[in-house]
């Protein structure tokens, strides 16, 4: 996973309410067990809407996503990260999220950023013409019209956001505690210890 300290740039000014994850990655692309492509089919049906923000030269590459209250909500499909991540979104900015689509957007190295109401409104407004940082370090969103939006997240989040740190980056760093423990136990039940392969 990438480590994810600060994003800059444009940002679709989508703010749909109650987008589910059928919305986002529609089910007949849930057939892949691959991440990469899923970009394509994000956000599919409403691409097929002339003049779309998704199809927009304008917002081409953005890495932030405005989107209304409830996003992420309807079936727990992991596909709907991978499909935002491989279409380059690195952050999504909501008045509230599915938890479930937060956790896998977090596993995905993917920040969910929840701000009031009034303040995704305003942001809204500017993703049209400039563009947004939002700094993971400091907990904030802001704009180059003084705009300044704090948010929480849990530490724990944070931390493996900052470090570029998934469930194998976390293992990986405990691999010293890992080795003293199957050192001990080939010590103490050496009947444990698969026989060497001849």
């Amino acid at each position: 996973m990438e480590k994810l300290t600060t994003v800059d740039g444009r940002a679709y000014p989508f703010g749909m309410k109650n987008v589910d994850t059928d919305i986002v990655i529609p089910a007949h692309w849930l057939k892949t067990i691959s991440r990469s492509g899923l970009g394509k089919g994000a956000f599919e049906v409403l691409r097929k809407e002339p003049g779309n923000i998704f199809d927009d030269p304008e917002y081409a590459g953005s890495p932030i996503l405005i989107a209304g209250d409830n996003f992420g909500c309807g079936s727990s499909r992991e596909h709907a990260a991978w499909a935002l991540g491989d279409l380059g979104i690195k952050v999504v900015i909501a008045p509230s999220f599915s938890d479930i689509f937060s956790g896998n957007a977090f596993k995905n190295g993917i920040l969910t950023v929840v701000l009031p109401q009034d303040a995704v409104d305003r942001l809204l407004d500017v993703a049209k013409t400039d563009p947004i940082h939002v700094d993971l370090e400091s907990q904030t969103v802001t704009t180059q019209f003084q705009d300044r939006f704090s948010f929480e997240i849990d530490a724990f989040r944070k931390h493996c956001l900052l470090g570029g740190l998934d469930e194998i980056g976390l293992t990986l760093g405990e691999a010293d505690v890992i080795d003293g423990y199957e050192a001990r136990q080939a010590q103490e039940r050496p009947w444990l210890v698969p026989a060497a392969v001849a």
